[in-house]
């Protein structure tokens, strides 16, 4: 006869059942050491063999103008003065003048053994045209410089969405646990309108938000520590101060943002080594630091910040985005006032630091597992604000970006705008593309790399996104 215990149960029953349980507490008691150790930003597996191990965005915040640097429309000439066509009265102007059709204002000439046209406005980005391709049907959801780099930088035009760069740190970690998975650089003028919410982690882990680089002197402030505290008993204090957090978590499990906070101390500390290291040219020859345009008035900024990306990338930062433009009008591409005063100006600063970074990536055999990638927020349109004024309205309709190395084909333009510059007509590329496509280049499916947020598995392209395959090497 079997004896039945009282929670109707024979002793065999019991047995086997206690030392499953026993298993299972050792098992997460092992799993919860294993989380504990391991940072977040600890390197992942990819979905697949992605050839882009880092990405470079270069931003060029206002919004350039797409038939005058990427997208040639003869048509222009042809049609100079005319008023825009009845069947473009949908365009939206935010209130400002319409005016009348515009040629380009420098020449495009040909790039390269591919010939892709490229204006005069970026010379020396010419010369690499064969590295890079254009796509020339880009759109998106916003003609409002805030919503539109919210947009361009999360996939939705609101704040609070966790951007591309933490999104792709999310899902594959960063090969040095000195540095963040993912730096901002910033134009001296000033930040993107929008601000911070253009480089959050949003509602994923802080851990995967943009820390933001200064380009010389200490790259973050506040970075160093007092001076009378020793590294051993600043060591000492943070391993007691981990410990205590520690205790903390293990009785109140799901703190994620206790968790963040206690790595960023500890990252923090690597950093302080690290850090000033990556943006300390000492060790730079002076050919490299001239190639880049450091030391010239007009190209000494944005050179360093590009140099830093370079060094960022090359010790396993896994996103960087720099900026060129800041604060509001004129200081940014938002050139309503005058293309050629404003992208003259603006496209001085970054053609030859651009032109620099491809050639340096390439000697260095990173280019091939470097995405460089770059555009602004929108287009502009091809006609005038007024008969007599020069400045071109934003154009969320039809815009170009281009993307070099990383896997992604070179010397040619993908999709096409309408004759005249409007709107994307051929092939047409969302931002939710543009996003999906970064990320395919990294090895990562867009459809899976998800995070569960209010009981829903969110995602950087929502349900939408396509992987444009015509720029995919």
């Amino acid at each position: 006869m079997r004896t039945l215990f009282p929670c109707g149960r024979t002793r065999r029953e019991l047995l086997w059942e206690m030392g499953g349980g026993f298993a299972g507490v050792a098992l997460a008691g092992l799993l919860a050491q294993d989380a504990r150790a391991e940072s977040p930003l600890a390197p992942k597996k990819p979905h697949f063999a992605g050839k882009a191990k880092s990405v470079i965005f270069l931003m060029m915040n206002g919004g350039p103008s797409q038939v005058d640097t990427f997208d040639p429309k003869p048509a222009l000439e042809k049609f100079a003065g005319s008023e825009i066509p009845k069947d473009k009265k949908f365009i939206n102007s935010g209130g400002r003048k319409v005016g009348f059709l515009t040629p380009a204002f420098r020449k495009f000439r040909p790039g390269g053994k591919s010939g892709l046209p490229v204006s005069d406005y970026f010379p020396k980005v010419r010369e690499h045209a064969d590295k890079f391709a254009v796509i020339r049907s880009c759109h998106t959801d916003s003609h409002a410089h805030g919503s539109a780099l919210v947009m361009m930088n999360t996939g939705k035009t609101f704040i609070g969405r966790p951007s591309l760069g933490s999104w792709a740190v999310y899902g594959l970690g960063t090969a040095n646990q000195n540095l963040p998975g993912y730096v901002v650089l910033m134009d001296k003028r000033g930040g993107p309108i929008s601000g911070q919410p253009n480089w959050s982690s949003g509602f994923i882990s802080a851990a995967y938000s943009g820390t933001l680089f200064r380009p010389s002197g200490d790259p973050i402030l506040d970075l160093r520590g007092p001076a009378h505290v020793s590294k051993e008993a600043q060591r000492a204090q943070l391993d007691l101060l981990a410990e205590l957090n520690q205790q903390h978590m293990d009785s109140r499990p799901g703190g994620r943002e206790l968790a963040a906070r206690a790595q960023s101390y500890e990252l923090a500390f690597h950093m302080q080594a690290a850090a000033p290291d990556a943006v300390d040219f000492t060790k730079e020859s002076a050919k490299t630091l001239e190639l880049y345009g450091v030391g010239d008035k007009v190209t000494d900024e944005f050179g360093r910040n590009c140099l830093i990306a370079r060094r960022l990338v090359e010790r396993g930062v896994r996103f960087v985005q720099l900026y060129s433009g800041g604060g509001h009008l004129e200081d940014t591409w938002d050139a309503h006032a005058g293309i050629e005063s404003n992208h003259g100006k603006h496209a001085a600063e970054v053609d030859k630091p651009i032109a620099a970074l491809l050639t340096d990536l390439a000697a260095r055999g990173l280019l091939d597992s470097t995405l460089v990638v770059w555009g602004g927020e929108f287009g502009r349109m091809p006609f005038s604000e007024g008969r007599n004024e020069p400045g071109r309205n934003h154009n969320p309709y039809g815009f170009s970006m281009w993307l070099a190395g990383g896997g992604a084909k070179g010397g040619i333009a993908y999709g096409a705008t309408d004759e005249l510059g409007f709107e994307a007509a051929e092939d047409k590329v969302h931002v939710h593309d543009l996003h999906a496509t970064i990320l395919h280049l990294m090895g990562l499916d867009h459809e899976k790399l998800t995070y569960f947020h209010q009981g829903r598995n969110e995602r950087l392209t929502d349900v939408f996104g396509t992987v444009v395959k015509g720029v995919v090497a």
